[in-house]
């Protein structure tokens, strides 16, 4: 595995070129960002949320059938993804492996989170501390929301299997209606994580570019290209 390299940013002297994500990493955020928009329209639909006009009955059996077809491959590319990720969680760099992604591993990651929290919560985009990767509090965030899709992917199979009480996915996760008590707390559940879920999205999208507006690390751009520019004359944590 290749280590992170650094070179002069072209222009503008005391910068250097780190790179942190490899192309399998890219390609599964992508992935994962077109599967669960698509997981998000068709879930309202087959959920039949009030505010949607219900189609006519000549047409809502076919429209039906094609949302949840829609929804459930969509499943099976988030749950791919996520394989990968869990397969680079060993196999990546010092950015990408399980260490620096799970938050809290000693004292110092402790009070850096409660810093960089400090820093957010202040909008003081200057202060410290810095770090190339991922911060604490972005790895408690990312954590945090990776638990929030496994939930979602276990109560949307187990609600799959229902329409099959002799099949794979009610076998393995029929106890879910069980243990939670019933089926339309399951479906709560599953409905509800979706808004955590879309809660996530915008901060998370508003975040990274207000990282790359201030910082001019081209944060944005890394999950495209792979890697970002920093600052020679700045402290990087994980570096």
């Amino acid at each position: 595995m290749s280590a992170p390299t650094a070179t002069d940013r072209p222009g503008e002297p005391g910068y250097r070129y780190v790179y942190l994500w490899h192309w399998p990493i890219r390609a599964m955020h992508w992935a994962a960002a077109i599967s669960i928009a698509v997981l998000v329209v068709t879930g309202f639909y087959i959920g039949r949320p009030y505010f949607a006009p219900a189609p006519a009955p000549t047409s809502d059996s076919f429209m039906m059938g094609t949302m949840r077809f829609l929804h459930f491959a969509a499943a099976g590319v988030l749950v791919a993804t996520a394989i990968i990720r869990v397969y680079w969680l060993f196999a990546g760099n010092r950015y990408e492996r399980f260490s620096a992604l799970f938050p809290i591993t000693s004292g110092s990651d402790f009070r850096n989170l409660l810093r960089v929290a400090r820093k957010y919560a202040l909008m003081r985009w200057e202060s410290g501390p810095h770090y190339v990767g991922h911060n604490p509090l972005q790895q408690v965030a990312y954590t945090a929301i990776y638990g929030v899709v496994l939930l979602e992917v276990l109560t949307g199979f187990a609600l799959y299997g229902m329409a099959d009480p002799d099949g794979f996915f009610y076998r393995v996760l029929g106890w879910e209606a069980l243990f939670l008590g019933g089926l339309p707390v399951v479906r709560f559940i599953h409905h509800a994580l979706t808004w955590v879920i879309l809660i996530f999205v915008p901060i998370h999208i508003y975040l990274a570019l207000r990282a790359d507006v201030t910082e001019r690390g081209g944060t944005i751009s890394s999950i495209v290209s792979g890697g970002r520019w920093v600052k020679d004359d700045v402290h990087y944590e994980d570096t």
